[in-house]
């Protein structure tokens, strides 16, 4: 299963709340990045990107990094053609350690513009009204509200997301959104 959701959508949230009912959930955030300080990862980044993105103790200058990727997007998609495959690899082989399981559920920010949504049986959306997940974004990261909107502006609408997906999510108010969540486990245990 594949769950998405837009920045402050509270796909984490969910994520969480799913693995606490014992289904295992690969969060491609956090796995991407331990995929990117591998030093055959580091090594390649440092090859395309130059030295100033790797410290000396040969970890990666995110900030550097992130600083040049976000302002070109040919950089961008050349750093993302060289970690997407090295986590496609991670998702692999953790889905050969959790094999034993009637399903497992992917979450991933990028899941359908990565192209991954085509590994998954179907597809959760999590969707919150966008004020909503402004709100939440700026309270999360400290930051400001043309920084939230301008990422949010970068990424697929709800509404694109939705038409892609089997099942929607809808996380404003939590306690509504575990019922959700326990209605479609539920539903999928029969499946």
């Amino acid at each position: 299963m594949g769950l998405t959701g837009g920045i402050g959508s509270g796909k984490t949230s969910v994520a969480n709340y799913i693995q606490s009912k014992g289904i295992p959930v690969y969060i491609s955030d956090l796995e991407a990045k331990k995929v990117m300080e591998l030093p055959e990862v580091i090594t390649e980044i440092e090859s395309n990107f130059g030295e100033s993105v790797v410290t000396e103790n040969r970890t990666l200058d995110r900030e550097k990094l992130a600083s040049i990727v976000f302002n070109d997007q040919d950089k961008l998609k050349l750093l993302n053609s060289i970690v997407h495959p090295a986590v496609k690899r991670n998702f692999e082989r953790w889905v050969v350690k959790h094999k034993n399981y009637s399903y497992l559920v992917k979450e991933a920010a990028v899941l359908f513009e990565s192209g991954s949504y085509k590994d998954c049986a179907a597809v959760i959306t999590v969707c919150a009204p966008v004020e909503t997940r402004i709100e939440r974004v700026i309270q999360r990261d400290k930051t400001t509200r043309e920084k939230v909107q301008q990422r949010i502006n970068n990424q697929l609408t709800d509404e694109q997301r939705i038409e892609k997906s089997q099942y929607v999510i809808n996380n404003e108010d939590f306690e509504q959104t575990k019922i959700q969540v326990d209605d479609l486990l539920n539903l999928l245990k029969n499946i």
